[in-house]
């Protein structure tokens, strides 16, 4: 179900579809970025994107669209998005074989 380089699991679709029917913008794409920063070297970025460029990394599941951009797909071929729900923490998580450390908080990683 994946497109090549980049997976969104079902749950993560399907999270996706309800924060942008919440939204109330039907047609706009999660887009995931990665940005310097946070005490490991890098973070990423979530935000919504109602337009994208044309060298921009297209993937689509279950009617659903996260776009990346060219330079943050190369830290993220052979990643999935997915949805995790525990205890202590709800959303998004980048599984990023590429990771090589995360900071304790694990909201920044180093490659």
């Amino acid at each position: 179900p994946a497109a090549k380089g980049f997976a969104i699991s079902e749950r993560a679709a399907r999270e996706i579809a309800r924060l942008r029917a919440e939204r109330g913008t039907p047609d706009a794409a999660l887009r995931i970025a990665i940005r310097g920063g946070g005490c490991s070297g890098l973070t990423y970025a979530l935000e919504w994107a109602d337009t994208w460029k044309e060298r921009d990394k297209i993937f689509e599941r279950d009617g659903v669209k996260v776009v990346i951009d060219p330079k943050s797909y190369l830290y993220l071929l052979g990643s999935e998005l997915a949805w995790n729900e525990t205890l202590m923490s709800t959303g998004f998580k980048i599984e990023n074989p590429k990771v090589k450390a995360a900071c304790g908080c694990g909201e920044s990683f180093a490659i």
